[in-house]
């Protein structure tokens, strides 16, 4: 759900690819924790450095982890960035997904899926570089996490429509304009400074989808 240039995205995207590739899962416990901290280490090292001056070395010194440990799962820096967008879609996926399920209405839903997209960027930064910076380094991964991320928001509108809480010409691009708005609200709330209220903006958010903006 985030970064801020133009997405030129499809509205579907290919079947999301395994992190990592799915030769290379950790068959363990100890392998999964390994993998964890590489992918966080990646976090850290590409959010700080950017794609270009980030290091395999940098990764698994901040993951302390060896050398080997990476290409374990990683065959090169390329390939850990694209996992590492992969992980991110899922991280706020798996962040945001329980309150929208938990909300009694879809108006609801939205403004809980804001409110908790907004407190996962506060703590988490760095996603909006790397997935910028996807754009350049790996376009298909960015085209994935907008289109997909847009195609659950269609998904659960158009149930919504269909149980009669929303009106009926739903489409995409009212999925892609909520999107487009969370994006940019996390960006400004979240990343750029963090001087308004989270409830309070998703309060802003949820009347103007109830209502609109017109007197």
């Amino acid at each position: 759900m985030v970064g801020r240039r133009d997405a030129k995205a499809t509205a579907t995207a290919a079947p999301e690819a395994a992190v990592p590739p799915a030769s290379k899962e950790p068959r363990t416990e100890r392998g999964r924790r390994t993998l964890r901290a590489i992918l966080d280490a990646a976090a850290e090292e590409f959010g700080e450095k950017g794609f270009h001056d980030g290091s395999i070395a940098g990764i698994t010194r901040r993951a302390g982890v060896a050398l080997g440990s990476f290409y374990t799962y990683f065959d090169s820096k390329d390939e850990v960035f694209r996992a590492l967008v992969r992980d991110m879609s899922q991280q706020v996926k798996e962040h945001v997904g329980p309150a929208i399920r938990a909300a009694t209405s879809q108006i609801d839903a939205e403004r809980a899926g804001l409110l908790h997209f907004i407190r996962f960027a506060r703590a988490h930064k760095e996603i909006y570089r790397i997935i910028d910076e996807a754009e350049f380094v790996d376009p298909e991964s960015f085209r994935m996490h907008y289109a997909t991320t847009a195609d659950r928001i269609a998904a659960r509108l158009r149930e919504a429509a269909d149980r009669g809480e929303l009106r009926d010409d739903i489409s995409e691009v009212h999925a892609w304009a909520i999107m487009g708005m969370n994006v940019f609200l996390g960006l400004r709330y979240s990343v750029w400074a963090e001087d308004a209220d989270p409830e309070a903006i998703a309060d802003v958010v949820a009347s103007m989808l109830a209502r609109g903006i017109a007197r």
